[in-house]
């Protein structure tokens, strides 16, 4: 089958693997967390980061996966993306694409989101 395994965030297809690890010499730490936390969050009940192992929550009326972490010292929270926004990303969303919004909780602001697996990190 191939794709994300829900359990690890890694790739269990060796061509999207070589792609991934490709992709991924351009990517920072950080920007690689971001990428298996939305993948994990999307597919599967909890998220593991590092050492942590976090149950994905249901949250809203929408029932949107959500889950708490942190990531360099910082509280980070990962959410799915609210098709109902009229946003580009709502849009998105839409159009059945996994896009899930990382918010610094410390910072109060959005600092990144991913879609299909693809992170753009806000303000680089």
């Amino acid at each position: 089958m191939g794709g994300i395994d829900a359990q690890t965030g890694q790739y269990d297809d060796a061509e999207k693997l070589d792609f991934f690890q490709k992709v991924g010499k351009h990517m920072s730490e950080a920007e690689k967390i971001l990428v298996s936390v939305a993948a994990q969050l999307m597919n599967g009940e909890q998220v593991a980061v590092g050492d942590q192992k976090i149950r994905v929550q249901r949250v809203g009326r929408g029932r949107f996966r959500m889950v708490q972490f942190k990531l360099n010292g910082r509280t980070m929270e990962a959410i799915e993306q609210n098709p109902d926004k009229p946003s580009h990303w709502g849009k998105l969303a839409r159009q059945k694409h996994q896009v899930v919004q990382f918010r610094d909780l410390d910072a109060h602001k959005y600092v990144a989101v991913s879609v299909d697996g693809d992170v753009k990190v806000y303000g680089k």
